[in-house]
């Protein structure tokens, strides 16, 4: 990924994630697996899933790398 393509990734997110997509990338980049991120949050496996799976399609993201490089580049 591209310098540019962060940096696109990083402004369309700062508009486009929801507060609970935020939390759950920022818990997801902090090295937590689906389970514990659903546990600090209160929420089930399957809803961290969903919430990943729309970052994933609203940004364009494959990896959990970008998913990693985006919440850094966002402050998270």
């Amino acid at each position: 990924m591209s310098f540019t393509a962060v940096t696109q990734h990083t402004e369309t997110a700062a508009v486009a994630l929801a507060p609970r997509e935020r939390e759950t990338l920022k818990h997801i980049a902090a090295g937590c697996t689906y389970l514990q991120a659903a546990r600090l949050m209160g929420l089930s496996r399957h809803t961290v899933d969903a919430y990943l799976r729309r970052i994933r399609a609203k940004l364009d993201i494959n990896t959990t790398a970008e998913l990693t490089r985006l919440a850094i580049s966002l402050g998270l």
